[in-house]
């Protein structure tokens, strides 16, 4: 039994949500979001989200964490502030000894939902179904649940593949 934590960065919402897994079983532990102050300065902003990490994974105690990829978009200034919020998300469990896998969003939606063109409501439904009794109140919460499903998903492949075990 493992608890994976699911991370979705973003300098003003970083969802974030924990799963238990048991063999190829889910269990919803928790999700949620942090949020930082749009008017304090960027490298307060990413000390405030460390701080959060680092206090949740102290409460919580996953045994390893995920975090999905950055994409890049047309604003620049915005990635940019991405990359460092993801930079923080993947230096917090480092940092802690918490070994953190990384993985794209199409990655993430087709494990998910079966196809890596999945919209937003079509990631939600799917985590709501795999997770019975997971009350989600952000998209960003949702996102970081989907990243943990799909790191259950891949670990376990990559358990099967480490222990010899022939994949069809």
């Amino acid at each position: 039994m493992a608890r994976l934590l699911g991370i979705d960065p973003g300098l003003q919402y970083t969802g974030w949500g924990l799963v238990e897994v048991d063999g190829n079983r889910l269990r919803h532990i928790g999700d949620g979001v942090i949020a930082t102050i749009a008017t304090d300065s960027v490298p307060e902003r990413l000390r405030m989200l460390h701080v959060a990490l680092t206090a949740l994974m102290a409460e919580l105690r996953p045994d390893e964490a995920a975090v999905e990829e950055t994409y890049v978009n047309r604003n620049g200034a915005a990635t940019l502030k991405l990359g460092y919020a993801r930079g923080v998300a993947l230096l917090a469990p480092a940092l802690l000894g918490i070994p953190v896998a990384e993985y794209g969003a199409k990655t993430v939606k087709k494990a998910v939902v079966g196809t890596g063109n999945a919209d937003k409501e079509q990631v939600q439904m799917m985590v709501r179904r795999l997770l019975p009794g997971c009350l989600i109140k952000r998209a960003d919460a949702a996102d970081a649940l989907a990243v943990a499903i799909c790191h259950a998903h891949h670990r376990a492949t990559t358990n099967r593949i480490a222990a010899g075990v022939r994949m069809a």
